[in-house]
């Protein structure tokens, strides 16, 4: 491993130690102290037995074009026949509406990352399984989405196709545009993309087809989310 590979696998774990789970999860009660957390009278277990699975944040990470919210649609349609309550949470449609006032600074990709992990942590608070797809290309925005939604809960999934292979299928056209310049700051072409070190799976589209992957990534799923549930 590499010394940014290290400095960075250190910075993440520290992310995720117990003194600095706090500062993400509850950084809007530090802000504004006389707002206070209520708590249901729905049990988690209450949940569990309606939907007949525990939640969980299945967190799809890649570069654009890698095949992310193909394989998120394509499992929430497995999970729906088979009985189970899920939701898709797409990096595109959140910027829509919830994250319309971002842009794609450092910055701003972190506060994407951050409401959609919240988003994602109050939907598993519903009992639901959560399958997100966001480049999300930083290591430490990756850890923070993780201490958020709470570490049983994530599963980070590294769509590992390789960055030509992503650039050929262009399927938005916006890899053609970065090249050109009318994109600043593009994943891959004109900013970084920082792969996981440790993902919980890793896929790639360009070497396992869709259902062969669906059928890996629901698998790895089942383990954490129905056996004993």
């Amino acid at each position: 491993m590499n010394m940014r590979a290290a400095d960075l696998l250190d910075s993440a774990m520290d992310m995720l130690r117990p003194g600095r789970l706090n500062d993400h999860r509850h950084a809007g009660e530090r802000r504004m102290p006389n707002i206070f957390w209520h708590k249901g009278q729905v049990t988690p277990n209450c949940r569990q037995g309606l939907f007949g699975h525990r939640p969980a944040t299945v967190w799809l990470t890649g570069l654009s074009g890698a095949g992310k919210s193909t394989l998120a649609y394509e499992l929430e349609k497995t999970l729906l026949a088979k009985g189970h309550a899920c939701f898709v949470l797409d990096g595109d449609n959140l910027r829509h509406h919830l994250n319309y006032d971002l842009d794609f600074s450092a910055q701003s990709r972190r506060e994407n990352i951050r409401r959609a992990a919240e988003v994602a942590r109050l939907m598993n608070e519903a009992g639901l399984i959560v399958i997100t797809a966001f480049i999300s290309p930083y290591i430490e925005d990756r850890a923070m989405a993780r201490a958020i939604v709470g570490e049983g809960r994530f599963v980070e999934v590294y769509v590992s196709t390789a960055l030509d292979t992503c650039e050929a299928r262009d399927p938005k056209g916006l890899y053609a545009k970065a090249r050109a310049g009318t994109i600043p700051e593009f994943t891959g072409i004109s900013a970084p993309y920082e792969a996981p070190l440790k993902p919980d799976i890793q896929l790639d589209t360009s070497e396992t087809p869709l259902m062969e992957s669906t059928d890996l990534l629901f698998s790895h799923l089942a383990h954490l989310v129905f056996e004993e549930a």
